[in-house]
């Protein structure tokens, strides 16, 4: 293999690595994760409530999901002020 294939091969490469790695955060930071993983609380807390028979199971579930929720909507903030702070 020539040094020019070698560097071709490498460039795809590192172009593929880009690709997964801007897919992968573009996951983590749809609104389809956020979505999956509030219902997915709500529905695994509403297991636990009804377990333990706690009153209003399908109300309280609200709580957990509700917050994970907030959490996603504010620790873009957080996040961007501490970079800012470390600079």
């Amino acid at each position: 293999m020539t040094e020019d294939e070698t560097l071709e091969k490498q460039i795809k490469e590192i172009k593929q690595r880009n690709q997964r790695v801007e897919a992968d955060k573009a996951w983590e930071t749809s609104v389809a994760r956020r979505t999956i993983l509030a219902v997915g609380t709500y529905l695994f807390s509403v297991f636990l409530l009804l377990s333990i028979e706690a009153p209003n199971p399908y109300l309280s579930a609200l709580v957990p999901a509700g917050a994970y929720l907030l959490s996603t909507l504010t620790l873009p903030i957080f996040k961007k002020s501490w970079l800012n702070s470390r600079k």
